[in-house]
This record gives structure tokens, C-alpha cells and sequence, in this order.
């Protein structure tokens, strides 16, 4: 099944990368799906303090 989500890679330090791991294990999420939550936190509450990022037309 295609995916409309962009594959990137992101570099972390072993530790905090394990720690995150674990996290996403404690929540039942993979790793993948974990980051991803934690990046839509990480918008929202940057949304809700300084207003809804607006994103140029892709043309």
C-alpha cells in the first residue's frame, strides 16, 4: 500500500534513542510511530502558543 509520508533520517545519540524506544514500547507504538507522535506534540503546542503555521502552496 503506498504512503503519502516522507522518509527522512535522523541522527540521535545511542542513549536518548533507547530511551525513546522504550517509551514507544511502554506505549505500545513502534519506534516510528512514536516519533511521529511526539513531533505532532511538539506542533501543537508550538500552534497554540504562537498561532497555526501557515505552509506556502507546493506549485
Amino acid at each position: 500500500m503506498p504512503t503519502l509520508k516522507i522518509q527522512t533520517g535522523i541522527r540521535f545519540e545511542p542513549e536518548l534513542l533507547s530511551k525513546i524506544a522504550i517509551v514507544a514500547k511502554q506505549n505500545k507504538r513502534s519506534l516510528n510511530a512514536q516519533l511521529e507522535f511526539l513531533a505532532q506534540a511538539c506542533v501543537e503546542e508550538y500552534e497554540k502558543e504562537h498561532g497555526t503555521i501557515l505552509l506556502e502552496d507546493e506549485n
